[in-house]
């Protein structure tokens, strides 16, 4: 997906192509970004919402344009790319775990 987006010139817009095609109203949006600026995110998260999804956002800092966009967000408050990431990582373990709990319990 990588090299094809950087082939086709379509990097920034990438994931947002890929919301459109597959996204429906209702569906969820997880969307990872430790600045919360990445263009190609940004923009996967405002497809995401015009088609009615729930946008999640996990970024860091200051939330970044993410912040305004995103229904819920999971801002972590540091500049440190590594604790961000980590804290992300985390985070995501802990909703798949309830999740599963949820699912088969």
């Amino acid at each position: 997906l990588g090299l094809v987006g950087s082939e086709m010139c379509i990097r920034d817009r990438i994931y947002s192509r890929m919301v459109e095609a597959i996204g429906k109203n209702g569906d969820i949006l997880l969307a990872l970004s430790t600045s919360g600026n990445s263009k190609n995110i940004v923009r996967a998260i405002e497809k995401a919402n015009s088609l009615g999804l729930i946008t999640i956002g996990f970024s860091g800092n200051d939330g970044g344009a993410m912040q305004n966009l995103c229904k819920y967000n999971l801002i972590i408050p540091s500049d440190n790319t590594a604790r961000i990431q980590e804290a992300h990582i985390l985070v995501g373990h802990i909703i798949c775990k309830l999740i599963e709990q949820k699912m088969f319990s």
